[in-house]
Parts: C-alpha cells; structure tokens; sequence
C-alpha cells in the first residue's frame, strides 16, 4: 500500500529566506532541517517558488544530496520573450546546484494566452526534448477553464486549488476530467490561507459573509474528533484525481506536524457539508 506521504509535496514559498532570523535561529538552517524531516519522510514533490538569488543560493545549500524530491520550478512571466525565460531558469538552477529538474511550469494560463504565451510554451517543449525536465505544466485557478487549457497545450501537470472548503473544481468534475486526460494534478491551497486555523474573530473583514458556513466546518470538525490540520490533509491526501498535495510550512515544527498529521487515518467526516460557496472567500483562500 502506497504511504499517503509519498503524494505529500512541499512548497518552498514559507521557508523565509528574505526576512529575519526564526527563534534566532537562521534561517537557511531552518529551511535545512524542514527539508530533512521532509525527506525523511518520503515526501515526493518539493515546488520552489521564487525566491531572491541570495534566498535560491541557500536553499541549494540546504537541500539533501543527492535530491530525493521530484523538484519542480515555476518560469517568470513570458513578456520579455522565451529566451529571457530560459535563461533566468537556467541560471535559478545553477544558483540552486541541480542540472535537471522534474517539472517546469508556466506562472499561469493569462500567461499562456497573453501574445507570447505560445512562445513560452514552445520553448518549454523543447527545453523538456533537451531533458531539463521531465514533465510541463501549468499553474490554475478555478476560473480559467482548466479543461480547455489541458485540450489546447496537453500540460504533463496541472498545479490547481483545492480543500475541504474549497470544492470547486472537485464537485464540477474538473480535476476527474484532467486525471482521465493524463495530466497529473498537483493541489495547492490545502490551507486555504490558514482560514480554518483563524479563530472567528480574527477572520479577515472580506471573510465575514463565510464566517458561519467556517464556524459549521470547525464545528463537524471538532465533533469528528479531528483537528483543521488532520481534516485538511486528509481531505486533501484522499482525493483521487490528485497525484500530488502540496503544503508550505514555515519552520520544522510545522513540518513535523504535518507529517504527523499525514500519516494519520483520514478523519470520517461530512466533506460536502463543508464546502463554501461564497466567491470573494473562496478567491482569497485560493491565492
């Protein structure tokens, strides 16, 4: 039986390279021991996002050697050209030590469809032809059309939004349509910005229309004998159009308990009772 760790993947969007010591702790020795316990683990994806070229230098220097994750980068924006994008990548991985990588994917389907976009992926072709990565994708969100996209380009993977309150592309068929195609999708957002971990109080103002359907999903929760953290992953982790869920956390405390909560057994709870469905909570818990 395949270990639910394996699916887990891990961003590198909270490790905090730019901003001050944690704990006074440094930080590129934070980012080393999360990047540990992940491996230890068997966590298969580590997603890094943009980081400065000091902040890429570092996290090279804390990744394992050799790599046990499937790495995947996200290009910058195609306006400048393709070649432009080839070579910043490029030179992301050499600041970050590796020669290949898993996947490459573009920052977002507006990217894709603006005028150089057809450029852009183009060259993604050929760099994947070249043997730079394995796979090609792109990062979505709810409202563009995902099918579509995954028919006109044929994208190896597809980095998309979901959780337990956010069941968009679940409950439309989306993400079963993307799986059938063969694109694997990778889910962000599991967290939803932490809203589930937000007492009701502290809850953005934009948020306050969605409190009460929030606080409901607390409540089942908390009546299942389940805590946010074990009910998201395990909503997340069972979902079987996903061949990967990716979390980000922010210290190796955080780390550890998300592993924690992975290996636990998936909570028994109501999943469609929990879904929103108010449009300016559910575009900020996807951002």
């Amino acid at each position: 039986m395949t270990s639910p760790l394996s699916k887990l993947g891990l961003g590198s969007g909270q490790f905090g390279f730019d901003q001050p010591a944690l704990r006074g702790r440094p930080r590129e020795a934070e980012a080393r021991d999360i990047l540990s316990i992940a491996a230890r683990a068997g966590l298969g994806v580590l997603e890094i996002g943009r980081h400065s070229h000091t902040a890429e230098a570092m996290l090279g220097q804390a990744l394992p050697r050799p790599c046990p994750f499937r790495v995947t980068l996200t290009t910058v924006r195609p306006d400048r050209g393709p070649d432009l994008v080839e070579a910043e990548l490029r030179a992301q991985m050499r600041r970050m030590g590796v020669e290949r990588v898993d996947t490459v994917l573009a920052p977002s389907a507006t990217d894709l469809f603006s005028p150089m976009g057809p450029h852009l992926w183009e060259r993604l072709r050929a760099l994947k032809d070249q043997g730079l990565c394995a796979r090609i994708g792109v990062s979505v969100y709810a409202s563009d059309d995902p099918v579509g996209l995954a028919k006109r380009f044929k994208p190896d993977v597809v980095q998309a939004p979901a959780s337990l309150l956010d069941q968009r592309l679940l409950i439309d068929g989306t993400l079963a349509e993307l799986a059938s195609m063969g694109v694997e999708v990778h889910l962000r957002s599991i967290f939803l910005n932490g809203v589930l971990f937000l007492p009701p109080d502290r809850a953005p103002s934009h948020l306050k229309a969605a409190a009460g359907r929030i606080s409901r999903a607390r409540r089942l929760i908390a009546e299942g004998r389940s805590d946010p953290l074990q009910a998201a992953l395990g909503f997340a982790l069972s979902r079987p159009e996903a061949s990967a869920v990716l979390v980000g956390v922010g210290s190796a405390a955080e780390m550890s308990a998300v592993v924690a909560a992975a290996m636990s057994p998936p909570p028994d709870l109501d999943w469609d009772e929990m879904a929103l469905d108010d449009p300016e909570a559910l575009a900020w818990a996807a951002a």
